[in-house]
C-alpha cells in the first residue's frame, strides 16, 4: 500500500500533467486537510520529490493565505543546469542519486537500459570506498555522467 507522502506526490503529479502551462497553485494548508496530514508531511513531500534537481521549481509563500507555486523545469538546460550544481556542491546518498536518475528516465533524457547501467554505476556495491568518501564519490560519477549526454548533445 502507497503511503501518504506516495498519494501526495501523484497528486501532485497530476494535477501539474493537467495543468496547461506546467505549473500549479494550491494552498499547503488545503493539501494538508485534503489528505488529512500535517503541513510538514506537505513540505517533506516537497523538498524530497519535488526539487530543481528531480525537474521542478517550488515557490513558497507563508501566511493565512499562503500557498505552494510548483513549476515543471521545461528548458532541457535549465534542468540539466540545476542537477549539475546541486551535484557539484552536495555530495550524495544513493537514495538521491536513484531520484535524480529516474527523473531523467521520466522525461524520456535516458533509455530504460542507460538508467540501470546508471543506477549500477552509482550504487554502494560498485562505490567500494569507505562511507564518507562514497557519497562525494558518487555525486561526482553521476555529475560527470550528465557532463557526457551533456557533450553528446552538443
Amino acid at each position: 500500500m502507497a503511503g501518504v507522502s506516495d498519494i501526495i506526490e501523484k497528486f501532485l503529479k497530476e494535477m501539474l500533467e493537467n495543468s496547461e502551462n506546467g505549473i500549479i497553485e494550491i494552498g499547503r494548508n488545503d493539501l494538508a486537510s485534503k489528505f488529512s496530514c500535517a503541513p510538514s508531511q506537505i513540505n517533506y513531500v516537497l523538498t524530497t520529490r519535488f526539487s530543481s534537481t528531480n525537474g521542478y521549481y517550488i515557490e513558497s509563500h507563508r501566511g493565512g493565505s499562503g500557498y505552494i507555486k510548483i513549476a515543471t523545469l521545461s528548458n532541457e538546460d535549465s534542468f540539466f543546469n540545476s542537477i549539475m550544481e546541486y551535484l557539484e556542491e552536495n555530495s550524495i546518498t544513493f537514495n538521491e542519486g536513484r531520484r535524480i536518475v529516474n527523473r531523467i528516465f521520466e522525461l524520456g533524457y535516458i533509455t530504460k537500459r542507460e538508467r540501470f547501467i546508471i543506477l549500477h554505476a552509482i550504487s554502494d556495491n560498485s562505490l567500494c570506498i569507505d562511507s564518507k568518501g562514497r557519497d562525494s564519490l558518487r555525486s561526482n560519477v553521476l555529475l560527470n555522467i550528465l557532463y557526457s549526454f551533456r557533450r553528446e548533445n552538443e
